[in-house]
């Protein structure tokens, strides 16, 4: 067996990208159709071939990495060994390829289904009343120009030599008593082979698609959550489509952030307003609303608009508007304003301030 890398012409350390186009160009290069009885130049297509199948495989091309050669298909045990006569292909010796079968059965999902995760973004507002979004993603699905055989127009297969046709293998492990039949890992439970590869797909049989899907994004959606499409990810040969994993992430609004089902706004306030009491033009997640701030408002006061929160996903109903006063102190008097300020505070004296009255009295009593 030739090295994979070397027939790509790739080092090590190619990324999949690489590796897929010096396949491509390889394989236009020296498909049989462009060289009708060159048969030096098929043997070299059917090697290509082999070693794309090895590095676009990311467990045996790990396999090989680490093993070499002997890591991969082909391998023959003799008939003393834990696997007999079958012939097994040892970079599908993981996880998956041993106890799938067993797995599936007891509806543990392991390996790659096809899931695809794609992120989208929204406003605050459409995350707060709900949307409908249209998702856009890459999926591998089963190549038009074969329909998913592999095969050109007008071939034949033939049968697959590692399982004889049979499509199931039989395997054991030696900690194990029991043999385990799966699907041949050499022809992916077909019983049968690709004499001549689709020259859109090279054999493979999928090709990478641009697809669209449209999700509801319910209301009180929380940045972080996920959506399923379920059947919409890509196709897994011998398994069913994969799905797609929407994850929601929440753009920040400039005048209200969330806390739970309650969301929150600042209000400023100047010093006559939170003194004196007013009602003030405030914004909500619907639009304009007022608020009737009580005389004598402390900074820091939380007030609360009962139902104009965040819609409650369970129970019904929505959360709060908490206003959070800002009373504003003014900046830059003028000489009369200074003076004006002077003459208020002789006026109110300390007994008209409890915040500043209490804190006296506590600092008072801490040196005393």
């Amino acid at each position: 067996m030739k090295d994979p890398y070397e027939l790509l012409g790739v080092p090590r350390t190619a990324a999949e990208g690489e590796i897929k186009g010096a396949f491509r160009r390889l394989a236009k290069e020296h498909h049989p159709d462009r060289n009708p009885g060159d048969d030096a130049s098929a043997r070299h297509f059917k090697e290509l071939n082999a070693a794309y199948q090895i590095l676009s495989d990311p467990d045996k091309r790990a396999m090989f990495d680490r093993f070499g050669a002997a890591g991969l298909g082909g391998a023959r045990s003799g008939g003393a060994g834990p696997f007999g006569n079958v012939p097994i292909d040892l970079g599908e010796l993981n996880i998956d390829g041993i106890f799938g079968d067993l797995l599936d059965a007891l509806g543990i999902r392991v390996g790659d289904r096809g899931d695809i995760k794609v992120d989208i973004e929204l406003s605050f507002s459409e995350a707060v009343f709900g949307c409908k979004k249209t998702v856009a993603f890459d999926r591998v699905a089963s190549c038009v120009g074969c329909d998913g055989t592999g095969a050109a127009a007008g071939t034949e297969f033939s049968a697959c030599a590692s399982c004889n046709g049979r499509g199931r293998v039989r395997m054991q492990q030696g900690v194990f008593p029991i043999a385990v039949e799966r699907a041949c890992p050499a022809c992916h439970g077909s019983g049968r082979v690709v004499k001549t590869p689709c020259e859109t797909c090279s054999g493979v049989g999928l090709a990478s698609v641009r697809a669209e899907v449209e999700i509801v994004v319910p209301a009180g959606v929380e940045s972080g959550s996920t959506r399923t499409v379920e059947g919409q990810g890509s196709v897994v040969r011998g398994k069913r489509p994969g799905d797609v994993e929407v994850t929601v992430h929440v753009r920040p609004h400039e005048l209200f952030r969330r806390a739970g089902d309650n969301v929150i706004c600042t209000l400023p306030v100047t010093f006559a307003q939170a003194a004196l009491g007013d009602e003030i033009e405030i914004p909500t997640l619907e639009g304009k609303g007022t608020l009737r701030v009580p005389p004598g408002t402390q900074p820091g006061t939380t007030l609360r608009i009962r139902g104009k929160g965040i819609p409650r996903r369970v129970v019904g109903g929505r959360g709060d508007q908490l206003v959070e006063v800002a009373v504003e102190i003014p900046v830059d008097l003028t000489d009369k304003q200074k003076e004006l300020v002077m003459e208020l505070a002789k006026e109110l004296g300390e007994a008209v301030q409890p915040q500043r009255s209490t804190f006296v009295e506590k600092l008072r009593a801490l040196f005393h």
